[in-house]
């Protein structure tokens, strides 16, 4: 491995330039595919038309001047005179081909600015282009249910009326809703006594059944990361409004209102970093597949989605999550995807937990995603499917962004495709496992994979 040096490149922020210009009508339709074209590729496509004509332009008129050039050495090689008019076309080509090279420089700082930044922003806002196995729709009502395996395909049934997690929790003080309340505001878990003890054994769990079984390295990632690895990952620009900014420094006087210092993010999942680790290096070709899998706590801020503020797991601003990350070559990637997902099914086969797998439609996936699965839990209490796992092959979209490279035995270097996947998410995962296994006395049933973390086989009131 050898790290690049650090470059403006606009082929490192976006969908492949190259692509967008060769066939803007089939970028379209897979853009369109997702819901809407973003008026940005317009106005790209309309930049790279008014380049190309300008480019075109300037290249006939290089050859007219080299050929001029060829004559008067001609005459020069035969000791005659150029006529005046000879003279006269060689000025004028000379004129015009300064004219095209300084319409090609005032266009470009007029599009995109002397920085680049305005272009650089259009591309950050384009999403990744949906596989074309991925089926078509404009949201969950077009996802497509896969057909579950025959012992996992039943819900479980109860001779008593179940409760939801919330009833179990404040029951068995599992978790103080009200006072997390209190310490941070609504969405936030306050997790107590065999509830923080619960927590903590599950995501041990993950983690060495990831590691043992799956054959992932662990890694503890910093929980703060920096704008260009959101950016790398897809989050930003478009998911600004829902990230945590953390702010390092101070202004000069308490209460100042001219801040000094910048702005980290807290991570929305593990991706952030992880998938980061390795942005602006060349790996070599043997190191691939690189396979991770951390811990960490994830922060979102949701802005505008329903739900936020009332009680309950099911939708916070603060969540664990074990994620789990794939740097592959691109011919083995759909494999990867497949494998990944069995990973992350085998979590909830473990823990006796009834799921399903969907693959989801091209107008219900993530910005960054080419083909994702969402496994869903079933929670008896809630009477409906939980998502608690997502994974998804992102191609080299993120590579690009990320100017991750590899270098084949060839010496050829090229871009190694990212996958992401939760393996798996909580709360919800806390929450079909305290419902699914909830019993008629009111205590809750220890899955075997957990009772050795947690010491025992059951928790009572």
């Amino acid at each position: 491995m050898r790290c690049r040096a650090k470059r403006h490149s606009y082929n490192a922020l976006m969908l492949d330039i190259k692509l967008i210009r060769e066939k803007p009508d089939f970028v379209r339709e897979r853009l369109k595919s997702r819901g809407e074209v973003p008026n940005e590729f317009d106005v790209i496509l309309d930049l790279q038309e008014k380049f190309r004509k300008l480019s075109w332009d300037l290249q006939k008129e290089q050859a007219e001047s080299n050929a001029i050039s060829n004559q008067f050495k001609e005459l020069v090689a035969q000791k005659k005179i150029p006529s005046a008019d000879l003279k006269e076309d060689a000025r004028r080509i000379k004129e015009r081909i300064t004219e095209l090279q300084n319409q090609i420089k005032e266009e470009n700082l007029r599009s995109v600015g002397e920085s680049g930044a305005a272009l650089e922003h259009m591309l950050l806002r384009l999403p990744n282009l949906p596989h074309l196995d991925v089926p078509k729709g404009n949201d969950s009502t077009a996802n497509h249910v896969l057909a579950s395996q025959p012992e996992w395909g039943q819900k479980p049934s109860f001779d008593f009326t179940p409760k939801n997690h919330i009833e179990i929790c404040e029951r068995l003080k599992l978790v103080d809703f009200q006072r997390a309340t209190k310490i941070s505001g609504s969405g936030f878990l306050l997790y107590t006594n065999w509830g923080a003890k619960l927590e903590r054994a599950l995501i041990q769990f993950l983690l060495d059944l990831h590691t043992t079984e799956h054959g992932y390295t662990e890694v503890s990632p910093p929980f703060i990361v920096r704008d260009e690895c959101m950016k790398g990952v897809g989050q930003f620009p478009k998911f600004y409004d829902q990230a945590y900014g953390v702010h390092i420094g101070l202004g000069t006087e308490r209460g100042d209102s001219e801040f000094q210092g910048y702005l980290l993010y807290l991570v929305p999942t593990a991706e952030a970093p992880v998938a980061n680790i390795h942005r602006e290096e060349i790996l070599s070709e043997k190191q691939l597949p690189i396979k991770y899998c951390a811990y960490s706590p994830c922060f979102r801020a949701e802005a505008g989605a329903a739900g936020v503020g009332t009680r309950g797991m099911i939708r916070v601003h603060q969540f664990d999550k074990v994620e789990l990350i794939k740097i592959v070559k691109p011919e083995n990637s759909y494999d990867e995807l497949e494998k990944m997902v069995a990973n992350a099914e085998k979590v909830l086969q473990l823990l006796g937990l009834h799921y399903r797998v969907v693959l989801l439609c091209t107008g219900d996936m993530g910005f960054a995603s080419a083909k994702t699965y969402d496994i869903e839990v079933w929670a008896p209490g809630q009477g409906t499917y939980l998502e608690v796992s997502s994974c998804s092959n992102c191609e080299d979209f993120q590579s690009r962004r990320m100017e991750m490279r590899y270098k084949t035995e060839s010496g050829e270097n090229k871009l190694p495709h990212i996958l992401n996947g939760s393996g798996t998410a909580l709360a919800r995962l806390f929450v079909a496992l305290i419902e699914t296994h909830q019993q008629a006395d009111g205590s809750i049933s220890i899955p075997a994979p957990l009772q050795p973390y947690l010491k025992t086989d059951k928790i009572h009131g």
